[in-house]
């Protein structure tokens, strides 16, 4: 018999060839497609069996087998499922991009939660990224004759009648050599293969059965030796899938254990279950501790995807946003597709209505564990605080609403950390703002001389240790209708510090030390917040003392400098030595003044402009 050799469309062509090269990022993604189009095809006989009651549908009767032939250099994917006539093969294999399961989506009406994974047509294609040569035998569903449809790639296809004893569909690829590039050998590999289909087909909800070798005893000769078994490879049924009254918290905490989400335990999870304008399941896990990359550039984020339990993308990013970058886990949902490219699922309607559902049900979840966890919350914070600090501050202030109550700080209370809501319920009625010091330790927050007056008020202070913290809080300009205010800035909003207490002559002594200190400091003058020490800084401007040492040591940050203003205590001794040297002794005067300028840096913990004449001014003084 001759066979009629029939060509591909002209933009099927195309297409193929774009597919190969493009669409896939990751040739191992054949095996997914093939098996998911063999789920398909045992769907389908479910679908029947709902409206024929001739039609028995018994789910142990059903199944997908992968062999491998090495001498041959075989790979062949069987199913049970309905098969395709000849009309079916050339119309859905002859034309790329036509796809079956689509048109039979459309003309049935899904239930009992089942649904056609396949919908752009193109995944059967991926078979040819490793194969020179595919062939398709396959037996529909009320038929007696079979056909084999075999294409070697762009050129064409042939179709011819065939024999096969069951309905299915049986397709074997032809693997192409392997060569310092690639390795196609891999997919004749039994270990290889067993872990493409647990990474990426564990969920399809029938049994995917292959040959795997064991070394066994024999019981008759009462050695071991290496034995061939066929067994299923998936676990089927994800635990995503399943009633959350029927799994346990050692469910939970072994899948995250099972998928490598961590080699902690996790803080807390919450399993859902949507059903609206998207559907999807998913089970999101807080880890206790941050991955040793967590805070690095090589960390990825993401939480796997699947499409009705089919893997398609390890770690997806749209789904998180940067600042619950922590959150591990899974979504599954019926309303993906399949087929489609990393960059068309960054603009899918879907996974954006997904993603918004997964942000506030983190953030409720986290308000919960603050709220009825707090011990528990407060080591989360420990660990991962910064990162909502960071959510702030990247967005511009976007997400303040978001994560504000989410925020905690240790305080000079207790030295506990608090949040901003219990810090404001607690301020005395007469305290007109959040005050904050800025640092590197709380140790050296609490010696801060800028503190002195409002503890003598009572006022309690929240200590920002952490670089990003200052920064978050410029972009939430109030909270509770309470402003934000630097113990270290010009103006503390206190009464004591309207009082005007400079004389004639004390002017004309800060006028002198500002000429002799030229542009180090924005200006000099006496401090109502001082009590038992001499100087301080304080800062004028957007730009805070703390902000400059944070930005200096950035690359690029050259010249970024904060308005100092330097202060003294009237009522301190040294200043009574600062007039007497004023009237006496310019030359000790003007010692006395670099020195005290030095010393405020040093409080501030700044870096001493010249330390070798820094040496050389005490040695004179002493």
């Amino acid at each position: 018999m001759i066979v009629e050799k029939k060509q591909f469309q002209a933009e099927s062509k195309r297409l193929l060839d774009l597919m190969i090269n493009s669409i896939y990022t990751h040739k191992e993604i054949f095996l997914r497609e093939l098996i998911s189009n063999a789920s398909d095809a045992i769907d389908k006989i479910y679908y029947k069996a709902l409206t024929d009651d001739s039609i028995q549908f018994n789910k142990d009767d059903y199944f997908i087998k992968v062999e491998t032939d090495d001498e041959n250099r075989t790979l062949k994917i069987t199913d049970t499922g309905i098969g395709m006539t000849r009309e079916e093969l050339e119309d859905n294999l002859g034309t790329i991009a036509k796809s079956g399961s689509l048109q039979f989506k459309k003309d049935v009406e899904l239930k009992d939660g089942y649904d056609i994974i396949g919908q752009f047509g193109v995944g059967f294609y991926s078979a040819f990224m490793v194969a020179d040569k595919v062939e398709v035998v396959s037996r529909a569903f009320g038929e007696d004759e079979a056909w084999r449809w075999v294409s070697e790639g762009a050129e064409g296809y042939t179709i011819e009648p065939s024999e096969k004893d069951q309905i299915g569909t049986e397709i074997t690829l032809t693997l192409k050599k392997s060569s310092e590039d690639e390795d196609y050998d891999q997919y004749l590999d039994e270990y290889t293969l067993k872990g493409i289909i647990k990474k990426y087909s564990d969920f399809i909800r029938y049994p995917i059965r292959m040959e795997i070798s064991e070394y066994k005893k024999n019981e008759e000769t009462d050695k071991y030796e290496t034995v061939k078994e066929e067994k299923t490879i998936n676990s089927m049924i994800p635990i995503w899938r399943k009633s959350r009254k029927e799994l346990k918290d050692e469910d939970y905490e072994n899948f995250y254990s099972e998928k490598h989400f961590g080699f902690d335990k996790p803080a807390k999870w919450t399993h859902i279950s949507i059903d609206g304008a998207v559907r999807y399941d998913a089970i999101l896990y807080i880890p206790e501790k941050a991955p040793y990359d967590y805070y690095t550039r090589e960390y990825e984020k993401g939480l796997e995807l699947y499409s009705s339990g089919v893997l398609i993308m390890n770690k997806c990013p749209e789904l998180l946003p940067d600042y619950f970058s922590f959150v591990k886990g899974v979504v599954d949902s019926e309303d993906l597709s399949l087929n489609i490219s990393r960059e068309m699922l960054q603009h899918d309607r879907q996974l954006k209505l997904m993603a918004k559902k997964i942000e506030e049900k983190i953030k409720d979840e986290l308000a919960s564990m603050l709220k009825n966890e707090r011990e528990k919350y407060v080591e989360f914070f420990k660990t991962f605080g910064k990162q909502l600090k960071f959510g702030i501050y990247s967005d511009f202030g976007m997400n303040r609403e978001k994560l504000e109550d989410l925020l905690m700080f240790q305080s000079s209370k207790d030295k506990e950390l608090v949040t901003l809501a219990e810090y404001v319920d607690r301020m005395p009625e007469d305290q007109p703002f959040i005050y904050y010091a800025a640092g590197d330790s709380v140790s050296r927050l609490e010696k801060l001389p800028q503190t002195e007056l409002l503890r003598d008020k009572g006022y309690e202070i929240l200590y920002f240790t952490d670089e990003v913290d200052e920064f978050a809080i410029r972009m939430i300009p109030k909270y509770k209708e309470k402003e934000f205010r630097n113990v270290s800035g010009s103006d503390l909003g206190l009464k004591e510090q309207e009082k005007e207490v400079v004389e004639d002559n004390e002017k004309e002594l800060f006028e002198k030390m500002k000429d002799i200190l030229g542009d180090k400091v924005k200006s000099v003058r006496p401090s109502n917040r001082l009590k038992s020490h001499p100087v301080c800084f304080a800062s004028e401007g957007e730009i805070s003392i703390e902000m400059e040492k944070i930005l200096s040591s950035m690359p690029n940050a050259e010249g970024v400098h904060a308005d100092k203003v330097l202060e003294l205590n009237q009522s301190h001794p040294i200043f009574e030595k600062l007039k007497n040297a004023e009237k006496d002794d310019p030359e000790r005067f003007a010692l006395y003044t670099e020195l005290l300028y030095d010393q405020a840096r040093l409080i501030e913990g700044l870096p001493l402009e010249d330390p070798v004449e820094f040496a050389n001014r005490v040695a004179k003084l002493m």
